[in-house]
């Protein structure tokens, strides 16, 4: 039986105050797409600075949390093509 990964991020979701938040929409400058991905900046208590992403459609849904080592990777793997999709 498959067991859901852990939350490793569980210690501090309870600590970030997502009210205030200002979601900043990833898509190509001049273009309006209908969903996106969404990303924002959270102050942690601990000092730290966490990025916060979910899906535009749904702003009450998942929000995924990246420490900034992780958000760092995520977006060097962006640049680098990592994440693109095969020529068809």
């Amino acid at each position: 039986m498959s067991e859901q990964p852990a939350d490793d991020k569980a210690h501090i979701r309870h600590h970030l105050d997502f009210t205030k938040a200002e979601w900043t929409r990833a898509e190509p400058e001049g273009v309006t797409l209908d969903e996106v991905v969404e990303y924002t900046f959270i102050p942690h208590t601990d000092g730290v600075t966490y990025v916060a992403m979910r899906k535009s459609t749904e702003p009450d849904g998942t929000v995924l949390v990246f420490t900034p080592s992780e958000w760092e990777a995520f977006v060097l793997g962006v640049r680098d093509g990592e994440f693109d999709l095969p020529d068809a």
